[in-house]
């Protein structure tokens, strides 16, 4: 191919990619339109390790979510999910006794086993759970624990490759997911990349996600430029909720 081929399909596509070229167009914005047949929203990790000043995570995520009032802009998606009948996702992140017993682990792996994060005694048995960083936010439990939001089976690192998401969106006949949630760069975003891959549409709340900031990079900056490389979408809380409210009118 041609340079001036090259040049011409880089304009064409609306991507620089690193090229001397006249065009000031950024990425191309595909959209998302919202079916309230085919659409949820879906939040990664909710919990109180990840939201919680009390939490093992706070110390390098607190300011991220404090910036981007992430604890409040979650529930602001749940409560108008829950108000316009859009079914409710959550997807936790749970470690048993036995996971304690891997031999080998990435990075992140080591570290949440070492403090314990989102410890849970046993599959079967809640004793000790309310109240503990594997907990939800106190103020999220209505919108979760009502009988009607769909609760997966734990996600083990940080996608749904290992859990039941995708069969429980298939089941109900979703194929767009509104994303939030935490943690931006890890759980959230490998929620993305696993739901395109799948077939589905989705769109990600920029301030309803949050992420450690520390000396190897800030996790929240990271995820936000993938976001806009791959999602159908990218919105702020404020957007998301005027969308999900006018769905019904």
């Amino acid at each position: 191919m041609k340079r001036s081929t090259l040049y011409g399909l880089i304009t064409v596509l609306g991507i620089n990619a690193g090229f001397s070229t006249h065009s000031t167009a950024a990425l191309p914005v595909p959209g998302f339109k919202l079916d309230p047949v085919r659409t949820a929203v879906v939040i990664t990790d909710p919990q109180n390790d990840f939201l919680s000043p009390k939490g093992v995570t706070w110390g390098v995520v607190g300011k991220s979510v404090t910036n981007n009032n992430t604890v409040n802009n979650i529930e602001a998606l749940m409560k108008a999910a829950k108000g316009s009948d859009l079914p409710l996702f959550i997807s936790p992140h749970y470690y048993y006794p036995h996971d304690h017993g891997w031999q080998f682990e990435g990075a992140l792996e080591k570290l949440m086993h070492k403090i314990g994060m989102f410890d849970r005694r046993d599959p079967l048995d809640t004793k000790g759970f309310t109240g503990s960083g594997a907990d939800w936010l106190e103020q999220y439990k209505p919108y979760i624990e009502n009988g009607a939001s769909i609760v997966t089976s734990p996600h083990k690192l940080y996608g749904p490759d290992s859990n039941d998401l995708v069969l429980q969106l298939r089941k109900q006949g979703i194929d767009k997911v509104i994303l939030a949630g935490m943690s931006a760069n890890l759980c959230t975003e490998s929620h993305l990349r696993e739901l395109l891959e799948q077939g589905f549409e989705v769109a990600v709340v920029s301030d309803a996600t949050a992420a450690a900031q520390i000396e190897e990079g800030d996790g929240y900056q990271a995820a936000m430029v993938n976001f806009r490389y791959m999602a159908n979408a990218v919105w702020d809380t404020k957007k998301t909720v005027r969308k999900i409210q006018a769905i019904n009118k």
